[in-house]
């Protein structure tokens, strides 16, 4: 049993390797039969294409035959026969069709139709420019924008104070009651720190059409008693309207006095240098808010106009007086407010002819008008009694109201309605005045 193994697979690998006659003779004629037609083929593998036959390839009408390289052949000599060539096929491009004729040419540019001139000339005045939006082109118009209004907290501002009273050279701060401290008035009542003298913020507007660019001027407003900035400067009296609605190129700084109490104390523009000091941390403001930086120099040369309502008197005359930079202040406009001080209105006024003064009283103030009127000729200075006419430099105008004109309401109606309005129309149409007017009149109804 053990020997019978080995000998059955013997046997079959035997088979396997030793087929029969019959199948050996038809393995050798299929492959005699398979390498006949490709004998022409391979003795063209090592030969250059030929042109001919490349450009018989082409034509996709022709159907091609490939059981047999003799029809091939036949085919390529005919073609050759009839002239159908690869160069006629693809004959060499003549002159005449590489350069167009005249007729046929483009139109020739010139060096001058690609010029800056030309180009600008082209263009319209306002040019449509594509943008990426709904619509295909839209016309280019510049953003507007809107008056800015704002309150500023600044250092330099009347208030808080700790320095003394000129008046007396005593504190300011004459009071205490435990660690409160306060301010007794000339008429006796007591005003807080805490509560009427530390509020540091300055009202500052800035209209839409002001330029930087153009002749301006800034105009300062020294509010008078028991007034507040948004309450009274700016929604009462309408301070910023009037000097939008003016058109002059023009902003205001409102520094808040003593918060809604019935006193004119300076503060800071008692001291010397103080509102210099206002106007120099005002130009750093104004700069900021303008997101120009390069402006501050603009603002820092910018003439000033100090307008003075009731109390404000105290500010404005002692910022002429011992304020540092009496020379930029080309206009002094005091609205019923010469309650004294009239030694330092007519020094600023006798010393400095190239700005205005104008002073608009009711019967509460007219015997300190008159008297300050008085004192001015006595100087030799001329003094009208009319401000109808243009203001100059140089113009001294007095202007009594009539009576049915009320002091709370003198802001906004005095000599005419909107008074400020009035003064910055009038000083706008001197040029000598260095003031630019940059928008129409528009009277906007009070609100």
């Amino acid at each position: 049993m053990v020997g019978a193994v080995p000998k059955l697979k013997a046997d079959i690998r035997a088979d396997r390797t030793k087929p029969s006659g019959a199948r050996g003779r038809a393995f050798r004629i299929a492959l005699v039969s398979a390498l006949v037609p490709l004998c022409p083929l391979l003795v063209q593998c090592g030969r250059a294409p030929n042109p001919a036959a490349l450009a018989a390839n082409t034509q996709v009408d022709a159907p091609v035959n490939a059981r047999t390289n003799t029809q091939v052949v036949a085919k390529t000599n005919r073609q050759v026969a009839s002239g159908d060539t690869f160069e006629d096929r693809f004959p060499a491009p003549q002159f005449k069709e590489r350069f167009p004729s005249a007729s046929e040419s483009f139109l020739q540019r010139q060096m001058s139709d690609f010029s800056p001139k030309r180009a600008v000339e082209q263009q319209p005045e306002r040019a449509a420019y594509k943008v990426a939006s709904l619509e295909p082109q839209v016309p280019y118009k510049r953003p507007q924008r809107e008056d800015l209004t704002t309150l500023v907290s600044m250092k330099s501002s009347a208030f808080p104070y700790f320095g003394n009273n000129p008046a007396s050279d005593a504190p300011f701060l004459n009071i205490s009651k435990g660690e409160r401290r306060g301010h007794r008035s000339y008429s006796g009542r007591v005003f807080w720190q805490d509560e009427t003298y530390n509020d540091s913020r300055v009202l500052v507007h800035v209209p839409e059409h002001f330029d930087i660019r153009k002749p301006g001027v800034i105009v300062v407003f020294f509010h008078g008693n028991g007034a507040t900035l948004e309450r009274d400067v700016r929604d009462r009296q309408l301070v910023p309207q009037q000097i939008t609605d003016s058109g002059a190129n023009a902003i205001l700084l409102a520094p808040q006095m003593a918060v809604d109490a019935a006193d004119s104390s300076a503060g800071k523009f008692w001291q010397p240098g103080g509102f210099k000091r206002f106007m120099a941390e005002s130009v750093d403001q104004l700069a900021r808010l303008s997101g120009d930086p390069n402006s501050a120099r603009a603002f820092a040369e910018m003439p000033i106009v100090i307008v003075g309502y009731s109390g404000g008197f105290l500010p404005t005359a002692w910022s002429l007086e011992v304020g540092g930079i009496s020379d930029r202040v080309r206009g002094v406009v005091l609205l019923d407010a010469v309650y004294g001080e009239l030694d330092k209105f007519a020094t600023w006024i006798e010393t400095h002819r190239s700005g205005f003064f104008v002073s608009s009283y009711t019967h509460y103030t007219a015997k300190r008008d008159r008297e300050l009127m008085s004192m001015l000729r006595q100087k030799g200075i001329g003094v009208s009694e009319d401000i109808d006419g243009p203001l100059r430099p140089g113009s001294v105008v007095f202007v009594e109201t009539a009576d049915g004109i009320t002091h709370r309401d003198y802001v906004t109606r005095a000599w005419t309605r909107d008074p400020l309005k009035d003064v910055l129309v009038k000083m706008s149409a001197t040029p000598s005045l260095a003031l630019t007017r940059v928008a129409a009149t528009n009277a906007s109804p009070s609100r």
